[in-house]
């Protein structure tokens, strides 16, 4: 259990693939702008990451080190072409807003990363759970970079959500302020670069918090007293 939860913290925080290792920045900044594509992108990436962790751990034995990235990127982009086949099939309006960000994912330094550091050394289980968290930690900068975003940019959340979950999810959106117009630097580049700065210095201010809260009190110097004895 040790080291599910090892890689748990790794994964959603201590050592998160967007925060931390600064992977996958391209798909995070670009396709950010509301919730609904975060959360879209997300979600094939935390898929991919797992078909690909679990199978190559099952072939790592197998697979020539001279070869072994090769392979691996094979794996990652048979995976990939599966969930933009089915995104085309049953979620084609959010496939046609992420466009060229979903074949990107191949290219992912996050999912190549684990596949190399992780995956080819440790059993499929374990290769599992680490995507899975992996993923999840990811997603969770996505969505929470895409909220910040979609909300100052457009005063909404959700918007669109029906791409992703259907046409039930129309009931989702909420309108948080009204906008006469939208904030473009949120919406922009420009925006993204601005806000995953903030996420990101949050998090270093948590983890100085927390680090100054573990270390012990330094003991009170004691101050030594000179005595005088006066001659007469």
């Amino acid at each position: 259990m040790s080291e599910y939860k090892t890689l748990a913290h790794e994964g959603l925080w201590k050592n998160n693939a967007a925060l931390v290792q600064l992977l996958g920045l391209c798909p995070l900044l670009a396709v950010t702008s509301t919730v609904t594509n975060a959360l879209g992108l997300g979600i094939a990436t935390l898929l991919v990451l797992v078909g690909s962790n679990v199978t190559v751990s099952i072939v790592r034995n197998w697979v020539p080190k001279d070869i072994r990235i090769p392979v691996f990127v094979m794996i990652i982009a048979a995976f990939v072409t599966i969930i933009q086949l089915l995104m085309n099939a049953y979620t084609f309006g959010l496939y046609q807003s992420l466009g060229i960000f979903i074949p990107l994912i191949v290219t992912n330094c996050a999912i190549i990363g684990r596949a190399e550091a992780y995956a080819s050394k440790n059993t499929p289980i374990l290769s599992a759970w680490d995507g899975v968290m992996m993923g999840l930690g990811f997603a969770a900068v996505l969505v929470i970079l895409g909220a910040m975003r979609e909300l100052i940019g457009q005063g909404t959340l959700f918007d669109g959500a029906e791409l992703l979950l259907g046409d039930w999810a129309t009931a989702l959106r909420i309108e948080v302020l009204n906008f006469d117009s939208q904030f473009l630097v949120a919406i922009l580049p420009p925006g993204a670069f601005l806000g995953l700065g903030l996420i990101i210095a949050a998090k270093n201010y948590f983890d100085e918090r927390q680090k100054a809260q573990a270390q012990p009190a330094a003991p009170a110097e004691k101050t030594e007293r000179a005595r005088v004895t006066s001659l007469t």
